[in-house]
């Protein structure tokens, strides 16, 4: 039996940023009990950005007045969507969503718009990681699937 170098390697990745999803998730663990922790983040934030910047908006219009709901969903997110990558149970749609939270993180903060973006460890290796999962993570090796065997495998025995 041949090995599927490309699944392999995007299981490795898939495993990789499930795991880091995970610590991220359970570095904000606090934010489920102390909300300010999280609005003095975007606080912070909306002082660093220009001020009539996209990002500055959306701070000021959408994150800083729910930050007690986003302050509850991201740990959450973060640790449920890693855990979901870890396992390889859904992971086009868990890295999906991992890949919103970390673009809305980047967004917000105003890094989405400066070259540090390309840089950073938590800019373009994570949004990429996880656009690729979204589009590529179907069938891997070493996931949970539904029926135990790939597409090709299961047309084969029933046709």
């Amino acid at each position: 039996m041949a090995m599927d170098r490309q699944g392999t390697g995007l299981s490795i990745l898939r495993i990789c940023i499930g795991i880091f999803f995970i610590f991220e998730g359970l570095g904000k663990i606090r934010w489920l009990t102390d909300t300010s922790l999280l609005a003095s983040q975007l606080a912070d934030w909306s002082q660093a950005v220009p001020a009539g910047s996209w990002s500055h908006q959306y701070l000021e219009r959408v994150a800083m007045p729910y930050s007690t709901i986003f302050a509850r969903l991201v740990p959450l997110g973060e640790i449920t969507s890693g855990a979901a990558m870890v396992a390889g149970f859904w992971t086009p749609l868990f890295a999906l969503v991992a890949f919103f939270m970390a673009l809305n993180f980047q967004f917000a903060s105003g890094a989405l718009f400066k070259y540090s973006i390309l840089t950073s460890g938590y800019g373009l290796p994570v949004l990429g990681s996880t656009l690729a999962l979204a589009v590529g993570g179907v069938r891997l090796p070493w996931s949970i699937r539904s029926s135990g065997l790939p597409r090709a495998e299961r047309s084969k025995r029933f046709s």
